[in-house]
């Protein structure tokens, strides 16, 4: 049975696509409308109600353009962008809805908002933020890493470009106080982990999150795509879609 919201996956032969794929068969909200998996893709295009994009840095930006050309609101979960990309996020949403998310399990949200009030109430703290992730993983930290970290010190009151400390090497010196250390690990298939560590005096907390399969991404996806459908322009995030749940 077709689904009533027209869907383009942009990044549709990766791990992601796939997945969003393999769901999608046996999800009547959705009819798979476009399958790109290279810019030129896009010319042949049909109308779409909304765009998935799990691609890469320059796959999002062709997304992006035809998102913007043609009024078509847009979910993105491509990580490794950089600041310029999400400048582009920011001028698009006065045309389209964008939604974008480092990640888009519940489970991470729900980590992100435990992981704010934990920094704000514990703000001398060391916090570091290790991820795992598989093997052919090409850019780290992972965005859901780096989306913590920007989580823990805007709570803080922080610059995160000035807290953030990346692949420490060598003679370091001592920790400097409220940095935001980040460590990645890359092996095997792991799904994806992440760990914040908050360590005081004498105690310590350590707030994970362990992903097993892809499904869990590509149903949080799903269902910000078929939320973000015909709502209005403007830049959403991942807390909207939970607060909207909780709500329900």
């Amino acid at each position: 049975m077709a689904g009533w919201i027209s869907l383009g996956i942009s990044g549709a032969n990766g791990r992601m696509g796939r997945a969003f794929q393999a769901l999608l068969r046996d999800d009547a909200r959705f009819e798979l409308a476009a399958k790109v998996a290279r810019s030129d893709d896009w010319r042949t295009a049909p109308k779409l109600d909304v765009v998935i994009d799990f691609s890469t840095p320059q796959g999002l930006d062709a997304a992006l353009a035809h998102c913007e050309a043609h009024g078509v609101p847009l979910v993105c979960g491509t990580t490794g962008i950089d600041a310029a990309q999400r400048k582009r996020f920011d001028a698009a949403a006065a045309k389209i809805p964008v939604l974008y998310a480092a990640n888009f399990s519940l489970g991470i949200a729900v980590l992100t908002r435990l992981l704010r009030e934990a920094a704000s109430a514990l703000p001398d703290w060391d916090l570091e933020i290790v991820e795992a992730h598989h093997a052919q993983k090409v850019d780290a930290p992972s965005g859901t890493a780096l989306a913590l970290g920007r989580a823990a010190a805007d709570a803080r009151g922080r610059d995160f470009d000035e807290a953030a400390r990346f692949g420490r090497h060598g003679h370091t010196g001592p920790r400097k106080p409220g940095a935001i250390g980040f460590a990645s690990l890359r092996a095997g298939d792991i799904v994806g982990e992440h760990t914040a560590f908050l360590v005081g005096d004498d105690e310590r907390i350590e707030l994970t999150h362990r992903a097993y399969d892809n499904a869990i991404f590509a149903r949080g996806a799903l269902a910000a795509a078929a939320w973000l459908a015909g709502r209005p322009p403007g830049r959403y995030t991942i807390d909207d879609i939970v607060a909207a749940r909780a709500v329900s």
